[in-house]
């Protein structure tokens, strides 16, 4: 059996996640795995080597096999190595957003009720400081310097593999075991943990490197750290820029562009925030993105200029795709720009909504009429009419089944279909004839007037086509069901068109088309807008709706 051969019967036969690690180890032992901002490489052989001493001393310290274990550690040189390894053993990851707040993330950690933590020191100090959350915790671990709480260190665990590492025999779950506890961002509701098991993950793998033609070898620049994971398991060379990841809005653009021209970046994944700031340095530098092959964006609908900016950074045949999903399921849909452009952008600024693209292979995607209540069993009663708007659903292996602990929040979120589970995506769309599915935003902050619904993404991009507006949000001013449509315009900061002339060509455009003919209210947002603290992208129009209130009363 050849290598190739012998790595792919490893990944069919193992249900665990980590198990793709060491088959891209036995692959491509001396590629790089991670590329640091210090410049710093690590190869898979000595990404799996690291884990696996890891795995051994976490063992040792009593996290095996089903252990919730929160891991707050950046993502740097520890970070990839130690979730690895978390998976090895069998122990279920815990990962929090550090940016949804304090108050959030202490909700979170309290319902999760983990029983180890591993994290850097100023996390350690956290958890002293609010000790009822961490009540169940047994097993400490620090990334850095241990002061006075006691537990364990990155030494200790490496010294309990041995000099050089022993090969560790992962824990062999069932595809059903639990593998990790992901919280949503929070920002269109509460933060809810997504249930992954191995399957769910794996699934997950396998769909985006077909999706997306990715081979082994290639490099990625990952700016989402939950991305980032998936390019060990898919033998890509993750370069890890030196930003924020809780604001990926701010990374600095002319920074992304040397990597990717230093180290020859073929692939990467950014918001659609950090992509519109990479495409207009580019428009303003000239500076191009000469080996990308494709970009990956999601979080949040990307915008057609941003579309065309980043497109002329690319190379000939390279394209921008934009994945549909959620923390709760993704892959669901994708489309690529050359399609985006080329066809569906022209019925996005008619009100149709923002084109996604088709389903992926596996995912079932179908449309049921907009209810607010919960749906315990799927009947085919449920579907809208053709092409008309509706709850996204789909159903698929890269489902999640349930929240963490949120019983209501299962239950409002997800259908049994015959054993299979449904997950409600919480967004609106619809499926053209083609099958391409069409999204219009979320379901809850739909606008409910008395003379019917009216959809934020459908309305938006509408007003968004104008040159002086960089982004725009509806809200509903009132008790749903009689609320007036309010339009809230954020300036391109270039713009100097005055407000009343800007109002009246705004209101002229919505005129012309029936989707936009009733917002009569447009209100201008003085600074940038409220948005979600994942990828910067998610508008809160809950926010905006309720500083619109006031400058209407």
């Amino acid at each position: 059996m050849s290598i190739a051969a012998s790595v792919a019967a490893s990944t069919e036969t193992s249900a665990n996640i980590a198990s793709h690690l060491p088959a891209m180890a036995k692959r491509q032992p001396n590629r790089a795995a991670l590329i640091l901002p210090d410049g710093t490489t690590i190869t898979f052989a000595e990404l799996d080597a690291k884990s696996d001493a890891y795995a051994h001393g976490l063992e040792k310290a009593g996290i095996r096999r089903g252990v919730r274990t929160v891991l707050m550690v950046p993502p740097d040189r520890e970070f990839f190595p130690l979730v690895f390894a978390l998976f090895k053993v069998g122990a279920v990851l815990v990962l929090i957003d550090p940016g949804i707040g304090r108050g959030s993330l202490l909700k979170c950690l309290d319902e999760v009720e983990p029983e180890a933590f591993v994290g850097v020191p100023k996390a350690h100090l956290a958890r002293l400081l609010f000790r009822h959350p961490f009540r169940h915790v047994r097993t400490l671990v620090t990334v850095g310097r241990r002061w006075f709480w006691g537990g364990h260190t990155l030494p200790s665990l490496r010294a309990a593999g041995g000099s050089p590492p022993r090969p560790y025999a992962m824990t062999q779950p069932s595809p059903d075991d639990v593998a990790a506890i992901l919280f949503t961002s929070g920002s269109t509701g509460i933060p809810k943990g997504a249930v992954y098991t191995h399957g769910i993950f794996d699934a997950q793998v396998r769909s985006i490197r077909d999706t997306y033609s990715i081979k082994p070898g290639e490099i990625d620049l990952p700016t989402f750290p939950l991305f980032a994971l998936f390019d060990p398991a898919l033998g890509m060379t993750a370069v890890i820029p030196d930003m924020d990841f809780r604001a990926p809005a701010k990374a600095d653009p002319a920074m992304l562009v040397r990597l990717v021209q230093a180290h020859g970046v073929t692939s990467m994944f950014g918001s659609p925030a950090l992509l519109d700031a990479l495409g207009r340095h580019g428009e303003k530098t000239g500076a191009t993105l000469p080996t990308v092959l494709r970009v990956l964006s999601a979080g949040a609908p990307v915008r057609t200029d941003v579309l065309v900016r980043l497109t002329r950074m690319l190379p000939a045949g390279a394209e921008i795709f934009t994945p549909f999903g959620a923390t709760e399921s993704l892959p669901v849909a994708s489309i690529g720009s050359k399609e985006a452009l080329g066809e569906t952008a022209a019925g996005t600024a008619e009100g149709k909504g923002v084109c996604v693209g088709r389903p992926v292979d596996g995912a079932l995607v179908r449309i049921i009429r907009v209810t607010d209540e919960v749906i315990p069993s799927w009947s085919d009663t449920l579907l809208a009419a053709p092409g008309e708007i509706g709850e996204i659903t789909v159903r698929g292996d890269m489902v999640t089944r349930e929240y963490y602990a949120r019983p209501e929040q299962t239950r409002l979120a997800k259908i049994d279909d015959g054993g299979r589970v449904v997950h409600r995506m919480g967004d609106v769309g619809w499926l053209d004839d083609r099958g391409r599915l069409w999204m219009c935003g979320r379901k809850g902050q739909r606008v409910v007037t008395a003379k019917g619904t009216l959809f934020t993404v459908p309305v938006e991009e509408v007003f968004n086509g104008h040159p002086a507006v960089l982004r725009c949000a509806l809200v509903g001013a009132g008790e749903r069901g009689k609320q007036s449509p309010v339009l809230v315009v954020e300036r391109e900061k270039s713009a100097t068109i005055g407000d009343d002339a800007l109002r009246a060509e705004l209101l002229a455009i919505g005129a012309k088309r029936p989707v936009t003919a009733d917002v009569a209210k447009i209100l201008f947002y003085p600074k940038s807008f409220p948005v979600d603290v994942r990828h910067n992208a998610k508008i809160e129009r809950e926010s905006l709706a309720r500083w619109a209130a006031e400058r209407l009363a």
